[in-house]
């Protein structure tokens, strides 16, 4: 069998809890070589508990691209880096995984795409959600028709009161925005993914920054009003080239009586899906019609969700062993990974797109119509710019 030898650029927390984690539970298929990170204390820490025999440590990650028994690199730095080092691994012959989000803008996500196509390499995305036995239950329904035609969704990535007060998730600088580019990716991936639909006509957003500086009542704590430069909640609405939409919420401080975070409602001709949160769970519900009677079907968690429920099916350890072990194998077989680099692109083109209509006050056209007038109406821009900047 082969055996991988990978690199991982960022230890925080995404990249000790789930990354490392998942590969670690993947011991004949691959051994980590390489550990980066701006802190080398950190990185010394990760090595000494993840490291193969032969690792080493760095604080720079053109090391481990200049590695050549380095194969695969895994990305798992500030939103504002992946680009760039993504496209570097790509160029020195590394297959890449990279965290969420792909990029902070649609235009570096299809930079990242051509990489991948050009240097022959697989690039994938870490939307980690796609593992979770209810998203894979969901698309089970999907294949099997169960919805009919999918014409309607929502993408729900909203919490009540949880702004992330740790490491840089409130500095707009290094991650390019906020709850929606941080949550709201995993959302409009899910949907996307059901729904079978990356052909975007036309995007539409409103982001807000109202309750910067209200920060009682936060779960992890209050954050810092003078350090706060994200949105706190942003709303989208994408039109598909085939007529079909999308509704987006994406929120850390929400005034909503319960979370809803990646969670997704389709909406077809044969029957529906909505998903809710309750604490760690995700209930599913298949609402259709059956003998000309309304049904709401729940599956028992026991059957449709391989016996595996609650904690042992949400957490970033169970996922991440999930998302390791298929990608580990997508390169070995030279097949795609779960997630593919154009389907992430979309995700990040959407997002970007919200951001820019919210500031601009017009819709955002994928393949821009004849005719159409780029002039902003000046009042309307206006309104646009003043809602979207801090206040």
């Amino acid at each position: 069998m082969t055996k991988h030898r990978i690199g991982i650029v960022g230890l925080g927390f995404i990249g000790t809890q789930k990354h490392l984690v998942g590969l670690a539970q993947h011991p004949d298929k691959a051994e980590i070589v390489g550990f980066c990170d701006i802190d080398e204390d950190r990185a010394k820490d990760a090595q000494a508990k993840y490291g193969s025999a032969d690792s080493y440590v760095t604080t720079d990650y053109h090391q481990l691209l200049a590695d050549e028994s380095i194969d695969i690199v895994h990305v798992c730095t500030w939103n504002n880096t992946h680009c760039e080092i993504t496209v570097a691994a790509l160029e020195a012959g590394k297959h890449v995984l990279c965290e969420k989000p792909m990029a902070i803008t649609g235009e570096e996500a299809r930079r990242m795409v051509a990489a991948a196509e050009k240097s022959g390499k697989t690039l994938s995305v870490g939307y980690q959600y796609r593992f979770r036995n209810e998203s894979q239950y969901i698309r089970k329904l999907v294949d099997e028709g169960r919805l009919g035609e999918i014409y309607a969704g929502a993408a729900h990535a909203v919490r009540r009161r949880g702004v992330p007060i740790w490491g840089v998730f409130t500095d707009k600088e290094k991650q390019g925005g906020g709850p929606l580019i941080d949550l709201g990716g995993h959302a409009i991936d899910l949907a996307l993914w059901y729904m079978g639909n990356y052909e975007v006509e036309s995007v539409t957003g409103v982001v807000n920054y109202k309750l910067g500086d209200k920060p009682e009542g936060n779960a992890a704590g209050p954050w810092n009003p003078e350090t706060y430069t994200v949105e706190d909640s942003a709303f989208g609405f994408v039109r598909f080239t085939n007529g079909a939409s999308l509704q987006v919420r994406a929120s850390w401080a929400l005034n909503v009586p319960e979370s809803r975070e990646s969670c997704v409602e389709l909406f077809g001709t044969d029957g529906g899906i909505d998903v809710v949160q309750k604490g760690s769970d995700q209930l599913v519900t298949l609402n259709s019609v059956q003998g000309g009677m309304l049904v709401n079907t729940q599956p028992e968690q026991g059957a449709a969700y391989f016996g595996l429920g609650g904690e042992s099916q949400s957490g970033f350890s169970y996922m991440g062993g999930l998302e390791a072990g298929q990608w580990l194998d997508a390169i070995t077989n030279g097949t795609e990974p779960l997630v593919t680099a154009e389907q992430a692109c979309v995700v990040s083109e959407i997002l970007d797109a919200i951001y820019t209509s919210a500031r601009t006050g017009r819709p955002v056209y994928f393949n821009q119509p004849a005719g159409l007038d780029e002039d902003l109406d000046g009042e309307a821009a206006a309104i646009a710019a003043q809602n979207y900047q801090p206040a």
